[in-house]
């Protein structure tokens, strides 16, 4: 863990969080595999979202939090090429982003949802690869940027795109607490901190060096943890029944479960791990269920008679009354037969002279 310096205000310790389970999950999970893709934490404001994601930083081998702002260039997150020394030197001058300094630690978003699509691209890239990628004029340059990523988002202020939201690996929906219990134990804990942080931070040290070297350790065993058959048929049972899209899904939910069971000491992931972790992998990518439309139930024999001889029109008056001469029976036995003639009063016309001819 890295100790803050002295003018700097302690920061809130992770195990003193009070109220969000899933997110503490969510971001423990992701200290054991940045590989995850990252987590993004939608909620309103005061949940905690900002707080748990620096907390983390704390937990981790380099115990760097690095945040980006809102107005950051690509350049800035990326790093930049030296290219007039590139083409004089032969020899590539790099100068370091965001994404260098956060290698091995943690880098924050606030508000994800408003940042650039190309922006938030790259950086779910690079999550998922833990390589930053640097390609300008022909120059290329790439350096290990195996970063733990932390989005928040509040919802009223806008939404991601489908694509984009998909490519996070884990979600986290926060609510306002409702419990009365609970909110005076959150805001109990907070105004102790605030009050002294340092003696805060102290009685929660020992908990603290635990969960960091439980996350050291799960870190470590990460690549020899094994999934069992069984696993694997669990996932694509739980995938199939949201309707996903793709397998981004399930490769995640087995990533996540896999460090779950690191984070129990445990050579190999079990249903209890799968269970934990699934709703975090497809609650933002679940589809709802489209049932087919129920066809109409059909009615008995004796219903559809009266209906069918509901639906005859009565002969009107006109047609009974009138006299039928022998057409009528020969037009009305074919489907082409035509009505017979009816006859039309002759009119008296103005009667028409002759134009004389010019004379020459």
């Amino acid at each position: 863990m890295s100790a803050a310096p002295k003018n700097e205000m302690p920061c809130f310790p992770f195990t003193a969080i009070e109220g969000q389970p899933q997110l503490q999950l969510a971001l423990l999970l992701l200290a054991v595999d940045p590989l995850l893709g990252g987590v993004l934490v939608e909620g309103p404001r005061g949940t905690a979202k900002s707080t748990a994601a620096r907390a983390l930083a704390d937990l981790l081998p380099a115990g760097r939090f690095v945040n980006l702002p809102l107005g950051t260039t690509e350049e800035q997150l990326q790093g930049s090429l030296d290219l007039q020394a590139a083409l004089k030197h032969s020899e590539v001058q790099f100068k370091p982003g965001l994404l260098a300094q956060a290698h091995q630690g943690l880098l924050y978003v606030d508000e994800v949802n408003l940042l650039p699509d190309g922006l938030v691209d790259l950086l779910l890239d690079v999550s998922a690869s833990g390589i930053n990628r640097v390609e300008r004029d022909g120059v290329s340059h790439q350096h290990a940027a195996r970063i733990a990523l932390a989005g928040t988002m509040n919802p009223e202020e806008g939404q991601l795109r489908p694509q984009l939201l998909d490519r996070f690996g884990l979600f986290v929906r926060l609510t306002n607490v409702l419990d009365a219990q609970a909110r005076k134990r959150i805001v109990r804990t907070r105004m102790a901190f605030d009050a002294e942080p340092s003696l805060f931070v102290a009685r929660h040290a020992d908990a603290q060096a635990q969960l960091a070297e439980q996350v050291l350790q799960a870190r470590a065993r990460l690549d020899a943890v094994s999934w069992p058959e069984s696993v694997f048929d669990q996932v694509a049972d739980l995938c199939q029944q949201a309707q996903v899209e793709g397998v981004r899904a399930d490769l995640v939910m087995l990533r996540a479960a896999r460090a779950h069971a690191a984070l129990q000491s445990r050579a190999e992931v079990a249903g209890s791990d799968v269970a934990k972790v699934a709703e975090l992998a497809l609650a933002h990518r679940r589809h709802p269920q489209v049932h087919p439309p129920v066809p109409p139930a059909e009615k008995p024999q004796s219903q559809l008679e009266d209906s069918q001889a509901q639906s005859q029109p009565e002969p009107s008056a006109a047609s009974t009354d009138a006299p039928q001469d022998s057409g009528g029976a020969a037009n009305s036995d074919g489907w082409g037969g035509m009505a017979a003639p009816q006859q039309v009063g002759i009119q008296t016309i103005k009667e028409l002279r002759p134009l004389h001819t010019k004379k020459a």
